[in-house]
């Protein structure tokens, strides 16, 4: 049996983490890599990953050029957070008959925020025999398909509040920037106003998830506005040092409502200086359920290894946009890859 075919498409700070992993796998081979970067086009791989060997493998800004050449099974897609941004990459692929896994966390679950493109994306991936799924670390595991999981040991739920509170320390310089590490406050709020800095995507998403799996309607899903965590003390990183009063990081919280109350409370914080760690969901029910795992899970290598552990899932899965939930139970693809696809996929 042939090895797994990959084509990254977008080898930035998380596509190239991935790729990295990818090349430690037995069963799976890189076969081509798409990147619009300038200072990317026309290098070979190994030189973009910072590895003292060539890969033969050569970044292209055509994907055409590379699907030509080389038959893929799937490609890692990691280029933006937007499906709006996304999508006629996406779709490129999926009209090439390639499955595709992608980091874009609103694809994770696109239906409330762009549930026409959702649509078309998957009648296309059903028109070419493929299938997509969105996925990560956040979304895609720890704020909501690990929530989901938790609940089937419970007969009745009343509430569900999942906390994630991270080091941004301990992450790549482009996240410590994404959350306005350094910023006074008043040029954070600026740059949230002008979308210079997003914070963290994907929470209306992940509570969505949540809902439509219990069969819950919603009245609406609120996230209310990005606020900065303000440093009580000098605290830094290796790249970045931020002064007392300054901004250290962000908090963002966002409520499924159900009957005027918030039945899914998400609460996300990540800054600079964080001296406790945790990965936290508490189910109010019959019976309650507290998890905790301390410390958090490392975003960075959680979501490389999602990533990499679906790609299985994927090739196996019926034809169409899925979501974590309409997969099997997520589970770590340890051996040979080739041992986990089905032979009649």
């Amino acid at each position: 049996m042939r090895k797994v075919q990959v084509v990254l498409y977008g080898v930035g700070a998380v596509g190239s983490l991935i790729a990295k992993y990818l090349l430690q796998k037995k069963g799976i081979k890189i076969v081509g890599a798409i990147d619009t970067a300038e200072d990317k086009v026309g290098k070979d791989l190994g030189e973009i990953l910072g590895l003292n060997r060539k890969l033969g493998v050569q970044v292209s800004d055509s994907l055409d050029s590379v699907l030509s050449k080389v038959k893929a099974d799937i490609a890692v897609h990691a280029t933006s957070s937007f499906l709006k941004v996304t999508y006629p990459q996406i779709t490129s692929v999926v009209k090439r008959g390639v499955n595709v896994v992608s980091t874009c966390e609103e694809l994770s679950y696109p239906y409330n925020a762009e549930p026409e493109l959702a649509k078309k994306l998957d009648t296309l991936a059903k028109q070419h025999t493929v299938t997509v799924l969105g996925t990560g670390i956040n979304p895609g595991f720890l704020m909501d398909t690990l929530v989901i999981t938790l609940t089937a040991v419970c007969q009745r739920i009343s509430k569900i509040k999942a906390v994630r509170v991270m080091n941004a320390a301990t992450r790549r310089v482009p996240f410590q920037k994404k959350i306005g590490a350094g910023l006074t406050v008043a040029e954070f709020k600026h740059k949230i106003k002008d979308k210079k800095i997003s914070g963290h995507v994907g929470l209306e998403q992940s509570i969505a998830m949540i809902a439509d799996t219990l069969a819950w309607k919603l009245d609406r899903i609120m996230a209310d506005p990005v606020e900065p965590v303000i440093a009580e003390k000098a605290v830094e990183s290796a790249s970045v040092k931020v002064k007392a009063s300054e901004v250290a990081g962000l908090r963002q919280t966002a409520k499924g409502i159900l009957q005027g109350k918030g039945v899914i409370v998400l609460e996300f914080q990540a800054y600079i200086g964080a001296e406790e760690e945790y990965d936290a969901v508490t189910i109010e029910g019959v019976p309650c359920v507290k998890q905790r795992i301390q410390p958090c899970v490392h975003g960075d290598i959680g979501t490389v290894a999602v990533i990499v552990n679906s790609i299985p899932k994927v090739i196996n899965a019926p034809a169409g946009l899925v979501t974590m939930k309409d997969l099997p139970v997520p589970s770590a693809a340890l051996e040979d890859m080739r041992r986990y696809i089905k032979t009649n996929a």
